[in-house]
């Protein structure tokens, strides 16, 4: 694929906000490779759903014959993003930062390929700049580029001062660094295009103005939409959770059951934005109704779980569905919890099962599933608390299931 199909493909799929320049965006990229960025801070030692439209962007740049740049926040971590937030955030060490980073960096490896090839990813990160600045001469280079009236006015301040909520004078400067890591990405590695998510337009437009300003360059910025389900909920946020990318967060088969679970309405949306399946096969399996969209979702789960944890991952979450919600028998390939043989004794009480097994957080979340009507042992219904689960059934192994959707095999480890 040409490397000027990416904007076309980006806009075709859904990916695309806004632009500061789509026409120069265009003719920079049939001119040759465009090398993009995206930086992602390092606030966990995993990202979730709800940064996978920015790595699937990524993607496609590079199946595009672009080069994807990846920038880890080792540097901006340390002052916090105050874009999208009400309140700040909990100021991290650098052992912590550090640790989030890895973990981070770990989530990237199955959607691209990274290496010295003219579309292969790179991955820098920014403390090797920001690390080494002096406060006064960054002031004096770059400071005298911003003006207070501007900040003031994007939507990542205003959200603070409407609600009358701290803005620190730390996360104010967020965007001065921000911009800092656009000049210096084009300085050193040609970087051209910066993206992010829509609440970066501001940060993303006073970068792409600092390197006009200093190096008398063009380049661009794009942010994609805000990403919520048809009935408005925010992407990768589920009742038990954020739907994290690191199988040690969440293993395969829920992720495959996340996917699978899609709402109607997003199925064709999501099969765009998600997976690399062609358009034309899209739009036929977007067009399904009644039944047949279960089909379609079926494909969404299996191609989204593909790209992350493999086909044969994919194939196995698939086989383990048909098997638990089809045709009613155990699944040996369910999410195995294993159960401590120091927690077993002479058996276990039901909510405290569904605990070690991490179908619930605590006794008392436990204890209010029971009671709800949502736990069940085996496909029983379980009514009594206390019901104790004896040792030579969590040797065999017992089929545990909050609500509908989430599901494990307890067994004595």
């Amino acid at each position: 694929m040409p490397s000027d199909d990416f904007l076309h493909e980006a806009t075709a799929r859904g990916f695309v906000n806004q632009c500061t320049d789509a026409d120069g965006l265009t003719a920079a990229l049939r001119e040759g490779p465009v090398a993009g960025y995206i930086g992602f801070d390092c606030t966990a030692d995993s990202l979730h759903v709800g940064s996978l439209v920015q790595i699937m962007l990524l993607r496609l740049m590079q199946r595009t014959g672009n080069k994807p740049v990846v920038l880890m926040g080792g540097g901006t971590t340390r002052i916090g993003d105050p874009s999208g937030k009400t309140e700040s955030r909990k100021m991290l060490t650098d052992a912590q930062i550090a640790d989030n980073m890895a973990g981070i960096r770990r989530c990237f490896t199955p959607f691209l390929k990274f290496g010295e090839g003219p579309s292969d990813a790179i991955m820098p990160d920014n403390n090797e700049w920001l690390g080494t600045l002096g406060y006064i001469p960054l002031l004096r280079e770059v400071g005298v580029h911003f003006t207070v009236n501007r900040m003031l006015t994007f939507d990542s301040v205003q959200l603070r001062l409407a609600r009358e909520q701290p803005l620190t004078f730390l996360e104010f400067n967020y965007m001065i660094l921000q911009s800092y890591d656009f000049r210096e990405l084009h300085r050193r590695y040609g970087v051209r295009l910066q993206m992010g998510g829509s609440d970066q337009w501001g940060n993303i437009v006073s970068g792409v103005d600092l390197v006009r300003r200093t190096d008398n360059a063009l380049v661009f910025g794009l942010t994609t939409p805000l990403i919520t389900t048809a009935s408005g909920a925010k992407m990768g946020k589920t009742a038990k959770g954020a739907v994290w990318l690191a199988a040690d967060r969440l293993p395969a088969f829920d992720y495959w059951q996340f996917w699978r679970n899609t709402e109607d309405a997003d199925v064709g949306r999501f099969l765009k934005l998600f997976t690399d399946l062609p358009l034309a096969e899209i739009a036929r399996l977007e067009a399904l109704g009644g039944a047949e969209i279960n089909e379609a979702k079926k494909i969404l789960a299996n191609e989204a779980t593909t790209l992350l944890h493999g086909r044969a991952a994919a194939e196995a979450a698939a086989a383990a569905a048909r098997s638990t919600f089809e045709e009613g028998t155990a699944a040996e390939s369910l999410p195995l919890a294993p159960i401590p043989a120091a927690e077993v004794g002479e058996g276990v009480p039901a909510f405290r099962l569904f605990v070690l097994a991490g179908l619930a957080k605590t006794n008392g979340e436990a204890r209010r599933l029971i009671r709800g009507g949502g736990a069940r042992i085996d496909d029983a219904p379980v009514s009594d608390e206390g019901l104790m689960v004896a040792p030579d059934r969590l040797a065999e192994g017992v089929r545990l299931s909050a609500g509908k959707k989430l599901h494990r095999l307890a067994r004595t480890a």
